[in-house]
């Protein structure tokens, strides 16, 4: 979860302006507060009144009617839609958009953060919006990859990146729980992969490991792929090398939300109306988004969004970069899908898939159709039983 303070901070300010409602916050890392709730959820008591829901686990509480259905009575949250991006609003709703089970919070498309010193150097596009412009271009992308390569650097962390960011792009299965992951884009990004590969364009390790943060240092490894809160680790753990990273779009048309959570209601929570108090006045009220933003979490809402004290924010750590007008506009390109409880094996067998097609090389358009197949029969029951639980 995001550290104790800000929500420390956020609970506070809500009982300041609601003193009729006292609010206890426990904050834990996000695997156990999963499992926790998973468990009391089943065991029929004991779930706190609000609880917060990182977008991958979400699926864990999409059957059974475990979470309160914000669209209905007396939450009404649909009048909210109209502020929201289209993904964001999208996925915290059940496969069929049925039901809204989270209320949208934070927007984090993925951005390449990069050293814009270096670039700049080597005589590359160094100006945010140039350089976003002219890695949507394959040729130019490749290029530029080359030209670091010569220069003995690094373009990124990961080297199956791109595949794997274009697979996020679009989920794992549409409503109807049919396979989203087999086409023509897929299949050129994972050639584009496997070239990048080939070039030797990352190290394939984090920036936080030991080996990761001596190439950084050394400006061998020149950018860092993340949802766009990653300027503040780059911050906390690169502080010496402040006001030399920018900001831009990721390259080949690959519009991506990483990361992300949303606040869900128990349907065993004894205090709905409180809990529901606390959610809006934290998604909507400006006060609330004054703290959010301090620690690098960025609205979900287009009219907060579009604030003078939040648009027109200079961050120094990025060179006065104003990075959340840059967020804000890839997030209208941001395509929607859905989650579901069948994505975590779904992952399994693509990510085993495309390393093993990298590996070896197989043309991309098998390698992405076997992948396919070998999903719906590998999950067949899975995909049953999940269509069979969401029936009204």
């Amino acid at each position: 979860a995001f550290n104790e303070k800000v929500f420390e901070e956020v609970g506070t300010a809500f009982m300041a302006e609601y003193p009729g409602i006292k609010l206890k916050t426990v904050v834990m890392p996000f695997g156990d507060l999963h499992d926790k709730l998973q468990t009391t959820i089943a065991a029929g008591s004991g779930a706190p009144d609000v609880a917060e829901v990182e977008m991958y686990q979400l699926n864990r509480y999409m059957a059974g009617n475990v979470l309160e259905n914000l669209l209905a009575e007396p939450y009404n949250a649909g009048r909210f839609k109209d502020l929201v991006h289209p993904f964001n609003w999208e996925r915290w709703m059940t496969p069929d958009s049925s039901q809204l089970l989270g209320m949208p919070w934070d927007m984090t498309p993925g951005v390449y953060y990069y050293r814009a010193d270096i670039f700049e150097e080597l005589g590359l596009p160094s100006d945010p919006t140039e350089l976003g412009e002219y890695m949507q271009d394959e040729e130019n992308f490749l290029n530029l990859v080359q030209i670091l390569k010569a220069n003995g650097k690094y373009f990124m962390e990961w080297s199956d990146g791109p595949i794997v960011w274009a697979g996020d792009e679009v989920g794992y299965f549409d409503k109807d729980m049919n396979w989203t992951r087999n086409t023509e884009k897929m299949v050129k990004v994972l050639d584009i992969t496997k070239r990048g590969q080939q070039l030797g364009w990352a190290p394939h390790l984090g920036y936080t490991t030991d080996e990761g943060k001596q190439l950084v240092l050394k400006g061998d490894m020149v950018g860092v792929v993340s949802g766009s809160f990653g300027a503040r680790g780059l911050q906390e753990t690169f502080p010496e090398l402040s006001g030399k990273w920018k900001v831009t779009r990721l390259p080949i048309g690959i519009n991506v939300g990483m990361g992300g959570s949303s606040f869900v209601i128990p349907a065993q929570s004894k205090n709905k109306e409180a809990a529901w108090a606390y959610i809006q006045w934290s998604m909507r009220s400006e006060n609330a988004w004054k703290i959010w933003t301090k620690h690098s979490i960025q609205p979900g809402y287009k009219d907060i969004a579009g604030l003078d004290w939040y648009a027109n924010t200079k961050n120094e750590y990025l060179g006065g970069q104003e990075e959340f007008k840059l967020y804000e506009q890839m997030s209208t390109d941001i395509p929607t899908k859905h989650l579901t409880p069948v994505d975590n094996k779904g992952w399994e067998i693509f990510i085993a898939a495309v390393g093993d097609a990298l590996a070896k090389n197989t043309d991309s358009k098998t390698a992405i159709q076997k992948i396919g197949d070998d999903v719906l029969k590998q999950a067949a029951k899975e995909i049953e039983s999940f269509k069979k639980a969401m029936q009204p």
